[in-house]
């Protein structure tokens, strides 16, 4: 069954279904350009982006299933899960830091109680989500439910596609099947916190306190116009991780990113700044043996 609330010749119509599946069918029934809705904050920003309102929305917050989270291992993670909520469960996991991190320093605190993780990941038009990075890092995969059922994706192939998906499909669920032994996020903005990153990092490393080798994995995002992997990188790092070496290795790779203008910052300065960010994502990964190591040192204005 699905609610609706009463519309206005000014205001769209808003259908609240409960479940996956009603709110999959009114998406595709809907009128063009119907959208999904969970925190709203990308809706509520439409009009100082220039952005008109959508024919419709079909609200996600009432269906129980995307508010699921659950730290596994696996780490599942419904798509109405809020930044706030996933940075509480994720206290004292030190292989989920980084994601940690991302929740709890992204936007302000009024934005982190309602904006989500499949909000986060389905904004096409914002390249300076702080959880995309951090689950390129962590190899997450993404469950989108649409007309033709349910798909699974790697994050970094749902980024992809996720502007030729279906009219209907949603993000449902989120997750981490293999957790890394530790995990890192660095952010820089210039003026306060609650400002859209410049640019981010991403970095989860495989490596075990027994001495086993793992491999490390290092996600940009705000630079370029989607956030992904920066494959080169990883390959060019060495282990054990050092971070002044892993920050001479990014100015050398720097260069080749296509990095993008906006209001904030030009390109030339993400691709500035980058190597120092990648330098403080490792320092902080090899500083974590364990929880104690992390959020309750003192941050600097810029987390």
């Amino acid at each position: 069954m699905t609610a609706r609330w009463p519309t206005t010749e000014k205001l769209p119509a808003v259908l609240v279904p409960v479940t996956i599946t009603d709110a999959v069918e009114e998406l595709c029934s809907g009128p063009a350009g119907a959208e999904p809705i969970a925190g709203g904050t990308w809706v509520m920003r439409a009009a100082i982006r220039g952005a008109a309102l959508g024919p419709m929305y079909v609200s996600l917050a009432k269906v129980p299933e995307l508010q699921m989270l659950d730290v596994g291992p696996p780490l599942r993670i419904g798509a109405c899960v809020t930044h706030a909520r996933l940075a509480a469960a994720l206290a004292g996991l030190t292989e989920f830091h980084g994601l940690r991190a991302a929740a709890e320093r992204s936007a302000n605190p009024a934005i982190r109680a309602v904006a989500t993780v499949g909000g986060n990941l389905s904004a096409a038009a914002f390249p300076a989500a702080d959880l995309v990075p951090a689950l390129l890092a962590l190899d997450a995969e993404v469950a989108v439910a649409g007309p033709d059922g349910i798909a699974r994706m790697p994050v970094a192939e749902f980024l992809a596609r996720r502007e030729q998906l279906p009219a209907g499909t949603l993000v449902t669920t989120v997750t981490v099947a293999r957790p890394p032994a530790r995990s890192a996020h660095a952010r820089l903005t210039l003026r306060s916190a609650g400002e859209y990153p410049v640019a981010i990092v991403s970095v989860a490393h495989d490596e075990r306190d027994d001495g086993t080798r793992g491999g490390v994995r290092i996600a940009i995002g705000s630079v370029e116009s989607v956030p992904r992997r920066w494959g080169e990188l990883e390959a060019e790092l060495a282990a054990p991780l050092h971070p002044a070496a892993a920050a001479e290795v990014a100015a050398s790779l720097a260069s080749t990113l296509d990095a993008r203008d906006g209001v904030e910052a030009p390109g030339w300065y993400r691709t500035r700044v980058i190597p120092a960010l990648v330098r403080c994502a490792v320092e902080e990964l090899t500083r974590a043996r364990d929880e104690s190591a992390f959020p309750d040192r003192r941050r600097s204005k810029d987390d």
